[in-house]
């Protein structure tokens, strides 16, 4: 009998043992992100910290000006921390950014903190509109292309791709506020807003259509969106050449596998295969052409806010560095390339979650 009990015994004691925690597949994927996470946070603290260093401006001589005494700029390095070891200073930076401190702007006299959610929710208004005339035009004409390779349609959309790689942005700028403000006067001119309806709406999302919005100020909604049409015009050319060229390159690649003519065989209609099939598997990979997209224009659209006088994150960050005010600078060039990761890490979560076979 004891011979019949121990194998029950052994079998007991082995299902009580626990499964170590630090081996679950979950946890070893969630350590994983963590550290990628932390890694990517370093790298990018540390590039914009050298690259605050290596560049020419000096902080302390921008705050005192040329005129102060030796002894009233020795005690301005001294108080920002300018004269400790390299790696000291790195320190006590990556430690403030940790805790949201990205110091005070030389520029406005604001914490940087302050003046990036002020100035942050105007860029993200401008590239989301982009982004979305981007993929609501450029995914269509890239199927179109795709289904139509060498005929006329597809050599449309190829030029178009072209003209919105090629163009600069910010001479396509200048033309357009030539053309539909100066002469045609279609749209208002450069800003976000008329004057006249500034203060008038509050500053709950400060994203002023959403604003507007929720507050019923529709006169300054409409205001506020014919201000928007022509910066994100000219960032949703080139988000539409992008998007439609790889959409083209993609379609391309699917139409030919074996699977598509097996569709067409069984009789199913050209539409079928087309959005059924070829685009589903399409799908799945301009995920992370969009996400990539958005991110480039988040962060890309400084030209475009220079020309248009549009008060966001990419403005601000180019008058303060022409003021030498590094914090405001290296402040929001860290937050815009959080942002960026964010949006990559966002389009690999949708990635596996659209497309089953990645989750294994």
């Amino acid at each position: 009998m004891s011979q019949i009990d121990q194998p029950e015994e052994m079998g007991a004691d082995a299902r009580s043992s626990p499964f170590p925690l630090w081996r679950h597949p979950f946890i070893i994927k969630f350590a994983n992100f963590i550290f990628t996470i932390s890694l990517t946070f370093i790298g990018l603290t540390a590039i914009t910290f050298i690259i605050g260093r290596v560049l020419p401006n000096d902080p302390a001589l921008a705050i005192v000006g040329d005129r102060a005494s030796q002894e009233v700029y020795e005690a301005m390095r001294d108080h920002l921390g300018l004269n400790k070891p390299l790696l000291e200073q790195y320190w006590i930076y990556l430690s403030n950014t940790l805790q949201g401190n990205f110091g005070k702007s030389i520029m406005t006299t604001r914490d940087v903190l302050d003046d990036i959610i002020r100035f942050f929710p105007a860029t993200l208004e401008l590239a989301t509109i982009a982004t979305f005339a981007g993929v609501l035009i450029g995914i269509p004409m890239g199927v179109l292309a795709a289904v139509r390779q060498g005929k006329l349609t597809d050599h449309v959309v190829r030029i178009i791709g072209l003209f919105g790689y090629s163009v600069p942005i910010f001479w396509l700028g200048m033309i357009s506020l030539l053309i539909f403000y100066a002469k045609l006067g279609w749209v208002p001119g450069p800003g976000r807003i008329e004057v006249y309806y500034d203060g008038i709406v509050e500053p709950t999302t400060g994203i002023i259509l959403l604003d507007s919005a929720m507050q019923g100020e529709w006169e300054i909604f409409e205001n506020a969106f014919m201000h928007l049409i022509l910066p994100a015009s000219m960032l949703a050319t080139f988000a539409l050449a992008y998007i439609a060229r790889m959409t083209r390159s993609f379609m391309l690649d699917q139409l030919n596998q074996e699977y598509v003519l097996t569709a067409r065989v069984k009789g199913l209609s050209e539409g079928a295969v087309i959005w059924n099939h070829a685009f589903r598997n399409v799908l799945v990979q301009l995920i992370t052409i969009i996400g990539l997209t958005y991110a480039s224009l988040l962060e890309g659209s400084v030209l475009t806010e220079t020309v248009f006088a549009w008060p966001g994150i990419g403005q601000y960050i180019t008058n303060s560095l022409f003021n030498a005010d590094m914090n405001a600078v290296i402040g929001g060039t860290v937050v815009v390339g959080i942002c960026f990761v964010g949006i990559n890490m966002l389009s690999d979560f949708l990635y596996r979650l659209v497309d089953p076979r990645a989750r294994t």
